[in-house]
């Protein structure tokens, strides 16, 4: 299990930067204090930095000589999710979203984690550049969540005007023991494509049904089938998740309402798998509508959507040796393929680079005591709040100082070595 050894003289600095990131979360398109801290410490660290990259994104870039340019990525936004960890710096934040909703505000997925590492690696990379020779590239990007940062930061030119990066490295904090790394070579995050799906009916009394077309029971019907996909479409050696995680229809127990609403996420790995997943999707939607009578067509619009993160192997095996360099072997695990998604790859497939991302453990290494097989320990995993969970809680401790020291590892490893001017 990890160690717990003395912290870095910088630890409790950058905790204290955590936390604070963490009580301040901010929507997509909206992180604009993370942005102006992210971009006053990489300025106050040497790198020159601009902002308002893709909306609200920020890059910093230190030149060291001769050698490759590097690219090291953090995305910054949060979700609309009401907190529930009773930390005490646990958001309270609330915003209006696109839609015009009120919403709660969490940084449920890490990203507060991902900033806080990245910024501690730009310090210890700039304090030590007699180790390391070339450009480090770090991209700071907004809208994650929403599968449009990446992109967004591409069109507004992030190669042309910063460099086209060598390789693109990055890590996700999940569930795993912190001090641990999970690294799978090949499709490592799934392509991600969510849906929004409009049921048209004829709204009336609730007392007279014959009178109505239901939209809530041409939903229900239409959220069973769709199940069927994966289980009866797909065969068994592919992968494929259909999420039905939204349903919305009516306000009164006596009305029928005229319309339902469906919020549909879809996960593959395999382009011909997303294809016909989707077609699938299509069909039951618009299939199940004619069968109850809809007076008007669905309403299928995509809403977001990013490919899969795929690690090339050369690159993760050069990765890999230097992760178990700076961690020891036993804690660069193989977790296999993700079914949770990305869009790290869009800025990868972009510089025609490749990419290697991996997962930084953020979970209390206590609850893994009693491990002592990986299948012990994704075992364990499996029952903790995970990514998204109104209760997750990465520790603090080791999660930050693991994922400096794995960052600054990965880009020492594709940098040149001081003096030889080669990089890799």
């Amino acid at each position: 299990m990890p160690s717990t050894s003395s912290p870095h003289p910088e630890a409790s600095a950058l905790a204290d930067l955590y936390r604070d990131l963490h009580a301040h979360p901010e929507l997509a398109f909206c992180e604009h204090r993370t942005a102006q801290i992210a971009a006053d410490r990489l300025r106050a660290a040497g790198y020159e930095t601009a902002t308002g990259i893709g909306g609200t994104g920020v890059v910093g870039v230190l030149r060291n000589g001769e050698g490759p340019v590097v690219a090291l990525r953090a995305d910054m936004d949060a979700l609309p999710v009401e907190e529930r960890t009773d930390l005490p710096y646990a958001s309270s934040a609330r915003a209006t979203d696109g839609d015009g909703n009120a919403v709660p505000l969490m940084h449920a997925c890490g990203h507060d984690v991902h900033v806080s590492c990245l910024l501690g690696a730009a310090a210890a990379l700039a304090a030590d550049r007699a180790s390391w020779r070339g450009t480090l590239l770090l991209v700071f990007q907004p809208a994650e969540e929403v599968g449009r940062g990446a992109q967004a930061m591409i069109d507004d030119g992030l190669f042309e005007r910063f460099g086209r990066p060598r390789v693109v490295l990055g890590q996700h904090v999940a569930p795993l023991p912190a001090g641990y790394v999970g690294l799978h070579a090949g499709p490592a995050f799934a392509a991600s494509d969510s849906l929004r799906v409009v049921l048209h009916g004829s709204g009336g009394h609730g007392s007279r049904p014959e009178a109505c077309v239901d939209p809530v029971v041409m939903a229900a019907a239409t959220v069973l089938r769709l199940q069927g996909i994966v289980a009866r479409e797909i065969a068994g050696t592919a992968t494929a998740v259909v999420t039905v995680g939204a349903l919305h229809a009516g306000n009164k127990p006596n009305v029928i309402a005229d319309r339902a609403e469906l919020l549909l996420s879809v996960r593959t790995f395999e382009p011909a798998v997303r294809t016909a997943v989707l077609a699938a999707v299509e069909r039951i939607v618009r299939a199940e509508a004619a069968a109850s009578g809809a007076p008007r067509d669905p309403e299928i619009s995509c809403t977001e959507s990013f490919p899969a993160v795929v690690n090339d192997p050369e690159a993760s095996a050069l990765t890999r040796r230097a992760l178990a360099g700076a961690l020891g072997e036993a804690r660069v695990v193989d977790p296999g393929p993700a079914t949770g998604s990305e869009d790290i790859g869009v800025l990868a497939e972009a510089a025609g680079a490749p990419c290697v991302y991996w997962l930084l453990g953020g979970a209390d290494p206590a609850a893994f005591a009693a491990a002592r097989t990986f299948e012990e320990l994704a075992r364990i995993a499996h029952g903790l709040p995970s990514n998204h969970s109104p209760l997750f809680a990465p520790v603090v401790e080791p999660t930050l100082r693991t994922g400096v020291t794995t960052l600054t590892a990965a880009a020492r490893a594709w940098l040149a070595g001081a003096g030889d001017g080669t990089g890799r």
